[in-house]
């Protein structure tokens, strides 16, 4: 999603990314001279993509942990508006800096908030609690306070680092903070300046876009406060569908030392003494925080002497005293910010262990495992300690063997294309948890698959129907623990009977409530037409092609012939809203009316397409690439067009920023792009192109993450292609290959690894002179599904200048499929 406007494991059976925190910390393998990296964590650079659009967050988490301790800052002042100058105009004080909570520019912090998103283009994911060290006497009510210029704090990049579970700030008003994280908990350290007066607010109505209703608690003899914020409004400030809550989450924090003073706030009221305080903050009209509206609570400490205050809270979406079970299993009495810090940091070396790199740059190796580190943060551990969360149906749930954690969160449109892809390939059980969650929601919602979930809230956002590709990409890739046969009912009905949500214009067009909007239209006339309810009829079209490809192999899978075979023709759909005559240049895939004429087209043009133009939607066939050059007039014509799209006037790659008729490989439309290069025998321009991206607008900087990174999915894309492959096709298992950027790559994978070695391996070095596979000459530009499902040896040879004959036969092509 993209630009501004879109812009658990039970305790004693955890096992994986998270079971570090009930078993202990995990050894960490030795490096010998040129050996794999001993500390992969050591090398995650969280402040890449916390600008330039990424949305990613710099705070501490563990791999798709409940928990993410990061800063909050409140939006930019407002600039005036002036008549006549564009762009002039009043900021909403109540919105953020950047969804995820933190914008690199910003140099102000409002609290820090243990729950975040990374990487949406939507605010309104999660941000909440936020704990805020202040120096000074409360006296005015913080809900009047949304720029934080009186209880927030100014902060300098230098005073700043963060780090894989680890997270510390020292703030303009004197205070460190140092923060970390396990699965359900977070720790805090706060130290601060000696004698002055030191506060800690608790800003429980402030989640990222506002909330309904709040509680808060003190209870000064046990040192604890307590309470629970309800919330939800993703995307709620586009539209009204999601200008609601659906999800509560419950705090419980336990301080290692005594208050000496209490209080609380609700909206402008402040009561020195106080306890308890409820209230949400509401959501305004433009769906951001209203000023003066909101509840918390804070106390202060004796700091005579500059005291560390040391936190330890736990969260649930359950009750609150399901967050206090889970801190008392993950982080019972006696556990120290440091203990939990060295677990966080084992962690994130035992889930970036499952691939080990040799070679590259200090800054390659950076991104690389930054790049991975972001893949692992999309979706988030939703079930309690105990395996208990609470469901769409608005019920208690407990999770079921073989399944060992409910998750929470799935930006649909965005990961099908490659992040699950790879999660499963190196956590197979853990996608396989994710698979049945997705499904479980679904149960829960009615038989209704949301493309894209929240807690327990359904978001609607983006469009087409990405729950069966999701659902085939990890049977594909080896999740397997998760009732494949009722997800498969589930998804066959959902694909062929339209729901009243499918019939409805409700949310659209970015938040349409249907799980397939305008099924009925898709079913008559086999193409969503201009007029129904679609974000963009001609996109639709596309993903809902890529959806019943997706149901052709999950049918396959199933041994339902009749199904795979039907699907499989429904999947070529996209050949009816390709207009042979769409420009004088030729064919295009564009809008289409009912009554079958064709709209005015521009390919500059985003009209029928969702954040992209109708050149860059124009490849986005990717399970059939054969049939759409055939429909282009064939190989030689498809080539000079995907050249033209490739590349500038000047010979120049074109791979962002060059404009609407080229790619754009910093958002998910034009991704699978670059690959199609190895189906038209040209494989050397996917090398080039792939590598002209990563050395380009990948960077170890703040910004050197291309756009939002939507969950990982942006992430993922990286690894791949640094990796030499991409898994191409939806719902299935192959790999197109590109070319390594590392002399050794090693997946580790109970269902045998995959290793390969690049001789020549280097920045400027991307064209594949050879290739071997398991010992054996190879010349074919992809790898089978049976190469993912057992493992095996790639040895590639690499070169600075294009060898053009290898991968150029008529078999060394990648599949296409259609029947």
């Amino acid at each position: 999603m993209r630009n501004s406007m879109w812009t658990g494991l039970r305790a004693g059976c955890a096992a994986g990314l998270l079971g570090l925190f009930v078993a202990g910390a995990a050894e960490v393998r030795a490096q010998g001279s040129g050996g794999p990296l001993r500390d992969p964590a050591a090398l995650v650079n969280p402040i890449i993509g916390t600008t330039n659009g990424g949305n990613d967050y710099p705070g501490a988490t563990v791999p798709l942990g409940m928990v993410a301790w990061s800063p909050e800052e409140p939006r930019h002042r407002p600039r005036a508006r002036v008549e006549g100058v564009p762009g002039s105009r009043i900021d909403d004080p109540g919105r953020p800096a950047a969804p995820g909570g933190y914008e690199y520019s910003s140099d102000r912090i409002s609290g820090f908030s243990l729950t975040h998103l990374m990487g949406t283009g939507c605010a309104g994911a999660s941000g909440d609690i936020p704990f805020m060290p202040y120096v000074g006497e409360v006296t005015s009510s913080p809900a009047d306070d949304l720029r934080a210029e009186v209880y927030g704090s100014t902060f300098s990049h230098e005073d700043e680092t963060a780090k894989a579970g680890y997270y510390k700030v020292k703030l303009a008003n004197g205070v460190a903070v140092e923060l970390t994280a396990s699965p359900r908990t977070g720790a805090g350290r706060f130290t601060y300046p000696a004698g002055k007066a030191a506060v800690m607010l608790v800003r429980t109505s402030n989640s990222e876009t506002g909330s309904s209703e709040a509680q808060v608690k003190i209870d000064a003899a046990t040192r604890t406060i307590s309470g629970s914020v309800t919330s939800g409004n993703f995307c709620g400030y586009i539209g009204t569908a999601d200008r609601h809550s659906y999800y509560t989450l419950y705090f419980v924090a336990q301080f290692d030392t005594p208050f000496t003073a209490t209080g609380t706030w609700q909206d402008a009221a402040v009561k020195a003494g106080s306890t308890e305080a409820h209230g949400g903050t509401t959501y305004g009209p433009k769906g951001f925080i209203p000023p003066g509206k909101g509840s918390g609570a804070w106390v202060a400490f004796d700091a005579s002497g500059g005291k560390t205050v040391g936190i330890r809270v736990g969260v649930s979406y359950v009750s609150e005293r399901s967050a206090k079970e889970n801190l008392r299993a993950e982080s019972p009495a006696g556990t120290t910010f440091d203990m939990v810090r060295e677990k966080a940091h084992a962690a994130w070396n035992q889930a970036l262990g499952k691939i080990e790199i040799e070679g590259g740059t200090p800054d390659e190796q950076v991104v690389f495992y930054t790049a991975l580190y972001h893949t692992l943060m999309g979706e988030n551990l939703y079930s309690d300690s105990d395996g208990r969360y609470l469901g769409m149906d608005g019920k208690v749930h407990t999770v079921v063997a073989p399944q060992k954690a409910q998750y929470g969160t799935f930006s649909g449109w965005d990961v099908y294309r490659s992040q699950l892809q790879l999660l499963t390939l190196i956590e197979p059980q853990i996608a396989g948890d994710l698979a049945q969650s997705l499904l479980n929601q679904a149960t829960q919602n009615g038989g209704e698959w949301d493309r894209w979930t929240h807690n327990a809230g359904i978001t609607h956002v983006m469009n087409g129907d990405p729950a069966a590709p999701a659902i085939a990409d990890i049977l594909a890739f080896g999740g397997s623990n998760f009732d494949a046969k009722a997800a498969y009912r589930s998804l066959l009905q959902a694909a062929t009977v339209p729901t009243a949500h499918d019939l409805s214009e409700e949310g659209c067009p970015v938040e349409c409530v249907g799980q397939r909007p305008s099924l009925d239209q898709w079913m008559k006339l086999h193409y969503i037409p201009v007029g129904a309810h679609a974000w963009g009829p001609a996109a639709d079209t596309l993903e809902d092609v890529a959806a019943d490809f997706a149901m052709s192999e999950l049918a396959r899978r199933m041994g339902d012939g009749a199904m795979q075979r039907s699907f499989l023709e429904r999947a070529q759909y996209w050949k009816n809203i390709f207009n042979p005559q769409a420009t004088p240049e030729g064919g295009y895939i564009q809008n289409r009316n009912a009554d079958g004429t064709w709209p005015k087209f521009d390919p500059k043009s985003t009209e029928g397409f969702v954040e992209g133009s109708g050149a860059q939607y124009l490849w986005m066939v990717p399970f059939n690439a054969k049939g759409l050059f055939n429909m282009m007039g064939g190989d030689a014509k498809a080539s000079e067009r995907l050249n033209a799209f490739f590349y500038n006037a000047d010979g120049s790659l074109a791979v962002t920023n060059s404009g609407p008729l080229h790619a754009e490989l910093n958002n998910e439309p034009s991704i699978a792009s670059p690959w199609l290069f190895d189906f038209l025998r040209q494989p050397w321009k996917t090398q080039e192109a792939v590598r002209k991206v990563l050395n380009s607008i990948w960077t170890n900087k703040p910004n050197g993450l291309p756009g939002n990174d939507d969950l990982g999915e942006m992430s993922s894309w990286y690894v791949w292609a640094a990796m030499g492959m991409y898994p191409e096709i939806p719902g299935r298992a192959e790999l197109v290959l590109g070319s390594p950027l590392f002399e050794s790559i090693t997946i580790r994978r109970g269902a045998g690894d995959i290793v390969v070695k690049a001789h020549g391996a280097g920045t400027n070095a991307p064209y594949v002179q050879s290739l071997k596979v398991d010992g054996k000459a190879a010349s074919s530009t992809w790898l089978p599904q049976s190469f993912v499902q057992r493992g095996g040896r790639l040895e590639f040879e690499l070169g600075t200048a294009p060898e053009t004959h290898w991968g150029t036969g008529a078999s060394d092509v990648p599949p296409s499929f259609e029947p």
